[in-house]
């Protein structure tokens, strides 16, 4: 059996993508090595780095996209955009009566990659 356990954000800017991330997790991060940081996110976890293929911002956005659950992702769409996260597509319900929905909403961080505050799918 197979446990997603940690995605790896590359940047070349490690240190403000890591301070953007501690505003939109409001924590600290869990560990933290030179120009590496990681945060806990329930069950899994994001790993920030450098990485020597990386440069700039994304240039396709939405070809990869970490999904943070919510209990109330409208209050945290509201304090995510607070802190200054760049919206990208305010609350919206996705899904259908058949295979449930859920209340989703897009963000992009400093390098330009898309993250989605969201609810548990209902249904």
């Amino acid at each position: 059996m197979l446990n997603f356990s940690n995605l790896m954000i590359g940047s070349s800017e490690p240190k403000v993508l890591a301070d953007f991330y501690k505003k939109v997790l409001d924590t600290e991060p869990e560990w933290a090595d030179g120009d590496w940081f990681g945060f806990k996110i329930g069950a899994g976890s994001i790993a920030i780095g450098p990485h020597s293929e990386v440069q700039g911002t994304n240039k396709e956005p939405g070809r990869l996209m970490l999904n943070i659950e919510a209990d109330d992702p409208k209050a945290e769409f509201d304090r995510i955009k607070a802190a200054g996260a760049q919206v990208i597509a305010d609350p919206y319900e996705a899904g259908d009566d058949d295979n449930g929905s859920m209340t989703m909403s897009t963000f992009a961080d400093p390098d330009g990659n898309y993250f989605q505050i969201c609810s548990k799918r209902e249904g």
